[in-house]
């Protein structure tokens, strides 16, 4: 691999990150040398990271406004949200069928870690729920899931740290995961299909709410 590739993937991540965390806010002018310099990267390698992020929908190049980062709304929270719940419930019915015994040894670390955190801090609990969810998909052991599941979460992620400080479920979110390890170890798929569909649904609904609640 490249130099150039590696620069470019890494400035990919790190714009990514500043994004979908809003510390590049939706509709945020994003200009080339600045950001170059602000990574410590090149100008070339913030290019070619800007077109892979247009690709994903999160930066929005016109001929007359120039670069700037995609607006976001409720109504992609919605479109996401149709598939993220299919695609999640299915997930939970594969690592059902397929989860190795290392699998739930990482879900049950990460449930005790869970539950170890102050319900105060929201940020850390939601990035402790998208890693309970990675391992979700690695247990359904279907590598096609768990790389579409992971770029719809990236695409989600703005959205949620959008609604974030409002957002009541987190915490709660505790017990859920501990039903869901449970019925995996016990390999009921039809009941980790339907926790998985009721937990990703009702915080897409808060989620919702909370956006809604902004514009008006």
């Amino acid at each position: 691999m490249d130099l150039q590739r590696i620069d470019t993937q890494r400035t990919y991540r790190e714009l990514l990150e500043l994004i979908t965390t809003l510390a590049l806010p939706p509709g945020e002018p994003l200009n080339e040398q600045l950001l170059a310099g602000r990574l410590n990267t090149t100008v070339t390698a913030v290019q070619e990271a800007l077109k892979l992020l247009a690709h994903d929908g999160l930066v929005t190049v016109t001929a007359r406004h120039g670069i700037y980062v995609a607006e976001a709304n409720a109504a992609d929270l919605a479109e996401l949200s149709e598939l993220r719940l299919e695609l999640e419930g299915l997930a939970a019915r594969l690592a059902a069928q397929r989860a190795t015994a290392d699998d739930l040894a990482v879900l049950d670390a990460l449930c005790r870690e869970q539950e170890a955190f102050a319900r105060d801090e929201p940020q850390r609990l939601f990035d402790l729920d998208h890693r309970f969810h990675q391992a979700i998909a690695a247990a359904a052991h279907n590598r096609y899931l768990a790389k579409t599941l992971e770029q719809f979460f990236g695409l989600s992620r703005r959205l949620w740290f959008l609604a974030l400080p409002r957002l009541g479920s987190l915490p709660g979110a505790v017990g859920v995961h501990v039903a869901l390890v449970e019925a995996i170890r016990a390999r009921d798929a039809d009941r980790a299909e339907r926790l998985m569909h009721a937990h990703v649904e009702g915080f897409y609904a808060e989620a919702r709410a909370a956006l809604e609640e902004d514009r008006s």
